[in-house]
């Protein structure tokens, strides 16, 4: 089941700080939401509902009257970087409502982290142009209150679904809300997991009879681990030493670049002195033609120009869990040395192709 994304674009003054104010609706602006842990396969056994892991900021939406507030999972206010998702909520016909959800921004057919991370290091002017011209929407998956002093939290996941989905009818098109798609098929959602989907982060399972526990993980999370091999363009020393400490990834694209995508490192202690020494007969500049280490981005560190570029001969495949404006988004894991494999064939080609649109097949 699910929507289609419409976002009001009509910018409203910003949420006012109302603290205390709230309280009566019987879920407080601190509540944290409910969590989950990882598990390397999906549950098994009936009573469980899936869900795709979008690719997005976790929040929980608080509308009462006419104000709105969203808080981060961190409980921080997310609202004066959002302002066209705090006019959203506020244009619903429900007077009180508690939602949690994801923020996600869509550019050009596909979710753009960066682009939601851009949004909280901005000025008020930029904040607001961006709402206009990349409105962020909000993916709902579940409902915590319809009605002031009335929570939902207490009852099972399945009659707040049911909830959710009957205020997801009520609130009609132009209100930048989707609701996100469900099944509770474990073949479909191996499927989801299986396939390549960019904006799509995993799979989430959810306990049909599971009330709504705040900071418990008590849903479970499994995670797309997808492998690569990708060019050894680089490498960094270890803090304070000799010895290699990871090793910077590349992939060429049509143009025949190199273009700097992540690193990995948890390499082996006692491998280390023989790599480095295998390594250091390899530097030789440019190491990557295309986007390199130490380049504008959101990874950028004071380490980020320490590192040591190679000729382009080696080629290792690693396991990643997700892709970021064609970067790794987090550490990558060495699985094993391709010596087989050309270094000319790793391409982006190898990486999930993006979506035209937000819905699952």
């Amino acid at each position: 089941m699910g929507g289609r994304i419409t976002v009001v674009r009509a910018m409203n003054d910003g949420p006012k700080d109302l603290g205390a104010n709230w309280e009566f609706l019987g879920v407080p602006l601190s509540l944290h939401p409910m969590e989950a842990r990882t598990a390397s396969k999906l549950p098994e056994g009936p009573g469980w509902q899936f869900e795709p892991k979008w690719d997005g900021f976790r929040c929980l939406a608080f509308k009462s009257g006419d104000e709105a507030e969203i808080k981060a999972k961190s409980g921080k206010s997310l609202s004066r970087f959002f302002p066209e998702v705090v006019a959203n909520l506020r244009s619903l016909s429900l007077s009180t409502v508690v939602l949690d959800g994801e923020l996600v921004l869509p550019i050009d057919g596909t979710l753009s982290f960066d682009a939601l991370q851009m949004r909280l290091h901005t000025a008020d002017s930029r904040i607001e142009r961006l709402s206009r011209d990349t409105p962020a929407t909000l993916i709902l998956f579940d409902c915590l209150l319809k009605k002031a002093a009335q929570p939902l939290l207490a009852l099972p996941f399945e009659k707040r679904r049911a909830a959710l989905e009957t205020l997801f009818a009520e609130a009609g098109d132009g209100k930048g809300l989707l609701l996100t798609p469900f099944t509770r098929d474990l073949r479909k959602a191996k499927e989801w997991l299986g396939g390549r989907h960019v904006q799509v982060d995993g799979v989430m399972a959810k306990r049909l009879d599971l009330p709504y526990r705040p900071g418990e993980r008590t849903m479970v999370k499994v995670k797309h681990l997808r492998t690569a091999d990708c060019v050894v363009g680089g490498f960094r020393y270890e803090t304070g030493s000799r010895r290699v400490g990871s090793l910077l990834l590349g992939l060429y694209d049509g143009r025949g670049l190199l273009h700097h995508v992540g690193f990995t490192s948890g390499l082996a202690d006692d491998e280390k002195s023989d790599l480095t020494i295998r390594l250091e007969a390899l530097i030789a500049p440019p190491g990557f033609t295309g986007n390199s280490p130490g380049g504008p981005s959101r990874w950028s560190t004071a380490r980020s120009a320490e590192w040591q570029p190679l000729r382009p001969e080696l080629v290792v495949e690693v396991r990643y869990d997700h892709v970021t404006s064609d970067r790794f988004r987090h550490g990558t894991k060495l699985v094993r040395w391709r010596p087989d494999k050309a270094p000319t064939q790793c391409t982006f080609d190898q990486l999930p192709r993006a979506d035209t649109s937000l819905a699952l097949p």
